[in-house]
């Protein structure tokens, strides 16, 4: 299979004042682009064509480096649209608020660890909401890195590369994640997530 750059699910201003039109056309048109033609290019000639790209994540982890980053960021991204809405945060719904409280210990403790996580990956990476074995923990990875290489499910995910906030934010990276967690998040996504993976 190769990679496709999909449209984004919602109007380039749907998230704004949180997330500007500037920042989803630079993020979604050339970032998530980039990783899609580096990726597809990549690809070719190896023995990952013609497999399914969480495969391709798993399977050029450790193996293929510019194969993985690419095809890494290219899932990530695929999800992280999906992972936001327009007025969204808000209500988690009842099966996975009732996890998060039970692995967690409550809703605010997952969004202090969350944003905590994204604010100290150092560099570029992501911060997760991540189902492993059965328990959901928040984790947090370098680059295009996911918590599938680590033999977890994502189920939310931050892209904390600069790109994702700078224009928005500058360099106020708590700001970000916070207005993340608490107007951007689209839970019926994660919940729909959680409940294919459990």
């Amino acid at each position: 299979m190769s990679f496709t750059l999909p449209d984004l699910p919602y109007s380039y201003d749907a998230l704004a004042p949180y997330m500007s039109r500037e920042t989803l056309e630079y993020h979604h048109d050339k970032h998530h682009l980039a990783y899609v033609n580096n990726g597809n290019n990549l690809l070719k000639g190896t023995e990952f064509e013609g497999k399914s790209l969480e495969d391709i994540v798993k399977g050029s982890y450790g193996k293929n480096a510019g194969l993985f980053n690419n095809a890494g960021q290219h899932y990530n991204h695929l999800h992280f649209w999906k992972w936001m809405k327009p007025n969204g945060g808000g209500a988690i719904p009842g099966e996975l608020e009732k996890k998060i409280i039970e692995d967690i210990g409550s809703v605010d403790k997952f969004k202090e660890e969350f944003i905590a996580g994204g604010v100290g990956q150092f560099g570029s990476g992501w911060a997760w909401l991540t189902l492993k074995d059965g328990k959901l923990s928040v984790t947090k990875t370098p680059n295009g890195e996911n918590p599938l290489v680590h033999g977890g499910t994502p189920l939310l995910g931050v892209d904390v590369w600069e790109h994702s906030y700078y224009i928005d934010y500058r360099n106020r990276r708590p700001d970000y994640l916070k207005a993340f967690v608490d107007h951007l998040v689209n839970w019926e996504y994660v919940a729909e997530l959680y409940g294919n993976a459990s």
